[in-house]
């Protein structure tokens, strides 16, 4: 069996706090989805019924359907139902998805992919950073850093600006394709990192000299040491996830 996380991971994403009913509705019939016990081709038929047990009305239950239908999870035809799609139609990349997958169970599988994700986007986007970053990036960063030294990734301070810094990263690359990419790749981090203060891990590793030193090879302008820098960054992240769920 895959190993998993179970439980809510709080103050990470924000899509896991929904305050419309709807929305807390697709929440719980995504965790269901996503955790599979609404398998792939699954059929809601019984729209009454199933708005009965959820305790809602048909419209909260046509509304949350969709939204799990713009995410990829379900789709909907005249009178034949509400169907679960298959996994390799679901919208991954969106915020919420990976949030309800941390949140319902974050398996080997799903850490892996989150982490070679990171790995095909951010050390490239770290090389360009390097030769088009500006100053009020530069010192932006610099800030980013010091509230992140100054609070520790054990705090939501610290936490957000990391996810800052990664932010600034992709933003200094004046590439608004890759900067597209900047949602998925910080709810990634904030999960990630998330996973390895609700285990608690006890890996000492302070990260701020690894940060530090990506940093510094952006503002020298060198290219190959901040791709260098970002995959060393990335590879020792997931070391430290791999060793929290060693000690769960």
């Amino acid at each position: 069996m895959p190993r998993t996380i179970p439980g809510t991971i709080p103050g990470t994403i924000p899509a896991t706090l929904p305050e419309r009913l709807h929305d807390s509705v697709a929440a719980r019939l995504a965790m269901r989805i996503l955790g599979g016990e609404y398998a792939a081709d699954h059929v809601f038929v019984a729209e009454v019924e199933h708005a009965d047990r959820l305790g809602v009305s048909r419209s909260v239950l046509r509304e949350a359907f969709r939204l799990l239908a713009a995410k990829g999870l379900v789709s909907s035809r005249p009178k034949s139902g509400t169907r679960v799609n298959a996994r390799r139609h679901w919208n991954m990349l969106d915020p919420e998805v990976l949030a309800w997958q941390v949140e319902c169970g974050a398996s080997d599988a799903f850490l892996r992919n989150l982490f070679e994700l990171r790995m095909v986007v951010e050390p490239q986007a770290a090389a360009m950073a390097a030769l088009r970053r500006d100053d009020s990036q530069l010192a932006a960063m610099a800030d980013a850093l010091a509230t992140m030294e100054r609070h520790g990734l054990a705090s939501e301070p610290g936490r957000l600006a990391d996810l800052r810094f990664h932010e600034l990263v992709l933003e200094a690359t004046h590439n608004e394709m890759l900067l597209s990419l900047a949602t998925p790749i910080l709810t990634a981090i904030a999960s990630t990192t998330q996973i390895k203060q609700r285990l608690h891990s006890a890996s000492r590793r302070d990260p701020m000299p690894d940060h530090r030193a990506l940093y510094l090879h952006i503002a020298e302008g060198n290219a190959g040491r901040a791709r260098r820098a970002m995959e060393r960054l990335i590879d020792l992240a997931l070391a430290d996830t791999q060793l929290a769920l060693e000690r769960f």
